[in-house]
């Protein structure tokens, strides 16, 4: 039985499915491309002009009953 699972740990292993070293590099560039996205959203934002401000009107009363 130990021998099997010997033989089987080397064909994976031989198989790629244990490559540490791709996993943590795929996760760097996943992480590198997350910051890529980041760095473009921002300036996205610093690109864009403010939005104007609304300003409040006033009150209109005519619409309010008056009093007498």
């Amino acid at each position: 039985m130990a021998a099997f699972v010997q033989t089987l740990l080397q064909q994976i292993h031989v198989l790629d499915f244990l490559d540490l070293n791709a996993l943590d590099e795929r996760g760097c560039r996943i992480d590198e491309l997350e910051q890529a996205i980041n760095d473009l959203n921002a300036e996205m934002d610093a690109d864009k002009p403010p939005s104007p401000s609304v300003p409040s009107l006033p009150k209109d009363d005519s619409k309010s009953p008056k009093e007498p």
